[in-house]
């Protein structure tokens, strides 16, 4: 599985896509899984930016932590798990037992991720959620 817009899809928050040269020469010949777990849940393109308040996505699994949008603080946290589940239903559907996912974003970071306004160390909802469940997530800047 690979976040879809390190693949070139414009479906970041801001509309815009990461495309990764770097990602997409490392995935070449290898079957993948575009996943954009804020997109699957319906938070549109583009959409307010949104960052974790309280702590990781391990402590939003835990009901510590909120997904919140950046300037209004409205709780996007109902959203941000149901695309995190679409993407652990797609990991299991095509057994998928690795992730290469966007660091940084409250959904897919797997070493730092946004809390209120702050670059911490942590994980996003969606890799807290897929490492529950056994998988393996790679952060884009390790390749």
């Amino acid at each position: 599985m690979v976040s879809a817009c390190l693949l070139g899809e414009a479906c970041r928050y801001d509309g815009r896509s990461q495309r990764s040269e770097r990602v997409l020469a490392a995935l070449e010949g290898k079957a993948v899984i575009p996943i954009c777990p804020e997109a699957a849940a319906g938070l549109g393109i583009p959409r307010p930016p949104v960052d974790l308040a309280g702590g990781t996505g391990v402590d939003v699994w835990a009901g510590r932590a909120r997904a919140l949008t950046r300037e209004t603080r409205e709780d996007r946290t109902a959203a941000f798990q149901a695309g995190a589940q679409l993407a652990l239903e797609a990991a299991r559907r095509f057994e998928a037992t690795v992730a290469l996912l966007k660091e940084k974003s409250p959904s897919c970071g797997s070493q730092r991720v946004y809390e209120t306004g702050v670059l911490r160390p942590g994980e996003g909802i969606t890799t807290a959620l897929l490492r529950e469940d056994g998988r393996t997530v790679v952060s884009d800047e390790d390749l």
